[in-house]
């Protein structure tokens, strides 16, 4: 054997001893870490973890049982959604509409055709959504936005039942419930406008951006092209002070705070 063979097997003993001890070591930190918090906490409940355990999926799984009338979700919005999204879905002076765009066409082919129009001032929710379930599930767990989760199973099915009253998918008696929302979801004005060919499992789908990568002598930052002129930036007040002190979105100060000057 040449002194090269034995150097090898002497070196790759030496690479397993090392591991076994790092493996110890490892092992012994995860213990102590172990030990030095014993006691602290304890298993969730099941009602704990029903608490948390609350999203909606697009087979209607996680839905809870119960129903809401038209009548009741218009009560509920005007009282608690109209200053934000405006008493017909039509938006207020910040947010985007949720109802408008849609045809009696797009609702009986299920794709809505002025997504395809580049002209068209603006995509509304009910433009976009493709499952009913996706408007049941955000109203539920983050509505009203000042007060979120405080909607009842019965005001948000009467909510979810008021929006698609307004975009002509129920009628104004109509009673959306935990047995008829599959037959709603047939009639969602885009509910074939998904598509899957950008996140095939192979990841070989088309990409939904043109931008080509850069790899070399890239710009160190991004540019800003476009911003509010400052006139306008304190139109509705500081945004900073209206974001919900969670989450990762903080809004900018567009009312600039008058600072103390020097003594």
């Amino acid at each position: 054997m040449s002194k090269w063979a034995r150097s090898g097997g002497r070196t790759r003993a030496w690479v397993a001893v090392a591991a076994a001890m790092l493996f110890v070591g490892f092992a012994g930190v995860s213990i102590a870490q172990a030990e030095s918090f014993r006691g602290v906490g304890r298993a969730a409940t099941p009602d704990e973890i029903k608490a948390w355990d609350i999203d909606v999926r697009p087979d209607f799984q996680g839905l809870p049982a119960g129903s809401g009338s038209v009548r009741l979700g218009m009560e509920v919005w005007e009282g608690k959604c109209a200053s934000c999204h405006g008493y017909f879905g039509e938006s207020s002076e910040v947010f985007t509409p949720i109802v408008g765009g849609t045809t009696a066409e797009d609702i009986r082919r299920g794709r809505v055709a002025n997504l395809a129009r580049p002209d068209f001032p603006q995509r509304t929710t009910l433009m976009k959504l493709a499952t009913v379930s996706t408007l049941w599930d955000y109203i539920h767990r983050a509505m009203p936005w000042t007060n979120p989760k405080t909607l009842t199973v019965e005001e948000v099915y009467g909510v979810v039942g008021y929006i698609l009253h307004l975009g002509d998918m129920v009628p104004e008696d109509f009673v959306l419930s935990n047995h008829n929302i599959a037959e709603v979801q047939a009639r969602m004005p885009n509910r074939d406008g998904m598509s899957i060919r950008h996140g095939l499992a192979d990841v070989r789908g088309k990409p939904d951006v043109r931008n080509v990568a850069c790899m070399t002598n890239c710009a160190p930052s991004a540019k800003v092209t476009s911003s509010l002129p400052e006139f306008a930036r304190g139109t509705h007040g500081n945004l900073m002070e209206q974001n919900r002190t969670i989450g990762p979105v903080r809004g900018v100060e567009t009312i600039p705070q008058v600072r103390p000057g020097p003594n």
